[in-house]
């Protein structure tokens, strides 16, 4: 198949395209089952069990202060990842980042807690939290890539909304392996004795599962193209943010409003806010089980809208799939907590499944939409430190910084302020750069010519 053409596919060519299909989505869901696993067990336990004599309400805010800290190694993870995929390829550095997650869960469900070991087990835990977010940092951008660069013109955002809806469903399955643990196995104390445990052991047998597929899957084409015509960028970092900075900026922008959005699950801070007890300052007081059933069917749900957004991308282009999340989004941001805060669980999932509309709108395209922005010689750095910065500028704190509005003001309604001012400034960008829906993605004339025009209004290109 040519890069960049919609030739119709061989039957050989298909049956590649659904080994990247398959292997990107497996993949990336056994990455995100272990970063979201960390972000609900922060939500549930850590607090208690790695910052206790902190106090309950600071143990609070340190337990997702963690999840936190790994956004911050994220852009780290990403220049690495970035770097050696634009200059080795985009299939070795998945086999990495996934090795490097799996390794660090695993480790994080043997670790001794802060009543065995002391100050020493909330160090552990941060460290091995840092090797996550490096891990995250580089993973994204070669799925996205080994899935878009692999797709015919005409079906980028179909094939990119495989390693999207890894996002989703690795959310799914972290959040029903803990309502399965809550619930059934190990329910009450048992959970926080030793239950919480057994889903990040899990990880183990995930990873090698991930391994054995994605060693499967053939290079990405264009990087082999680039490779064959020997127009590897040689410091693509340097070339990223010399000549297309502004646009990595503004790339960042139009995820940090998804990322935060998203993080009022993913990240934990609904979970603790609908399941603290009302002695201990809470405002729902609902049981975990049925919290965490509701957040996996939110997740399905957001797996629903992610594929159907990437579709529509395809027809309607990229950057209107956006608008239509964005608006959604400022729409349903102040339904949520009234509906949490009924305390009923039907609310609970209702009010974070029309919630996920949006997420699903903004973050389908995502893949096709960031790979067409930058040029194949410096696409794996770009695409990844974009998406890097913008979980740092959205979601990385968006947990700890809800929780500390909602324990300052004593409202939700401070939060919701919060988000939609995120998702302004995310909208702002999106209406900055131009729709390259179907732009050639190689290093031929065409793709030369089309990458000619900058891809923000207003800027000519360097």
């Amino acid at each position: 198949m040519t890069v960049g053409t919609a030739a119709i596919p061989s039957d050989t060519e298909r049956r590649e395209l659904r080994r990247v299909a398959f292997a990107t989505v497996i993949g990336t869901t056994i990455e995100w089952y272990d970063f979201f696993l960390y972000a609900n067990a922060a939500g549930l336990v850590f607090g208690a069990l790695f910052f206790e004599p902190a106090g309950a309400s600071v143990a609070t805010l340190l337990s997702f202060a963690t999840v936190g800290i790994s956004f911050l190694f994220r852009p780290l993870g990403a220049f690495l990842a970035g770097h050696f995929g634009d200059k080795l390829g985009r299939k070795a550095m998945l086999v990495i980042t996934l090795i490097l997650m799996g390794v660090a869960t695993t480790l994080i469900g043997l670790l001794p807690t802060y009543a065995q070991i002391g100050i020493a087990a909330p160090i552990l835990l941060v460290l091995l939290r840092i090797l996550q977010g490096l891990s995250t940092g580089g993973e994204w951008g070669g799925a996205v890539l080994m899935a878009v660069e692999h797709a015919p013109t005409g079906r980028r955002g179909r094939m990119g909304a495989f390693p999207q809806m890894g996002v989703p469903l690795g959310m799914l399955l972290a959040s029903g392996v803990l309502a399965l643990m809550t619930g059934v196995i190990s329910p009450g104390d048992a959970f926080v004795e030793w239950g919480w445990r057994i889903p990040f052991l899990l990880s183990f047998v995930l990873v090698v599962v991930g391994m054995v597929v994605r060693r499967k899957v053939e290079e990405s084409p264009v990087f082999t193209e680039l490779a064959v015509k020997r127009e590897r960028s040689r410091m693509p970092i340097v070339e990223l943010f010399r000549k297309h900075w502004l646009l990595v900026i503004l790339a960042a922008l139009t995820f940090a409003g998804n990322n935060a959005a998203g993080y009022m699950t993913t990240g934990g801070f609904l979970q603790n806010y609908a399941t603290t007890p009302l002695a201990e300052g809470g405002h729902v007081g609902m049981d975990r089980t049925p919290v965490l059933l509701a957040v996996a069917g939110s997740a399905a749900v957001w797996l629903l809208f992610t594929w159907l957004g990437a579709r529509v991308s395809d027809r309607i282009g990229r950057r209107n799939t956006y608008i239509i999340g964005w608006v959604v989004f400022l729409v349903t941001v102040w339904l949520l907590f009234p509906m949490v805060e009924t305390g009923s669980a039907w609310l609970f999932f209702l009010g974070i499944a029309l919630f996920t509309i949006g997420n699903g709108f903004t973050y389908g395209p995502q893949a096709a939409y960031f790979t067409e922005l930058f040029p194949a010689s410096i696409r794996y750095s770009g695409v990844s430190i974009a998406y890097a910065i913008g979980a740092i500028l959205g979601g990385a704190f968006a947990p700890l910084i809800s929780a500390w509005l909602v324990q300052v003001t004593g409202t939700s309604w401070s939060v919701a302020w919060y988000m939609a001012g995120i998702m302004l400034l995310a909208f702002a960008a999106t209406l900055l750069l131009r729709d390259r829906t179907n732009i050639p993605l190689g290093t031929d004339a065409a793709a030369e010519a089309a990458q000619a025009e900058s891809p923000i209004y207003g800027v000519r290109r360097a």
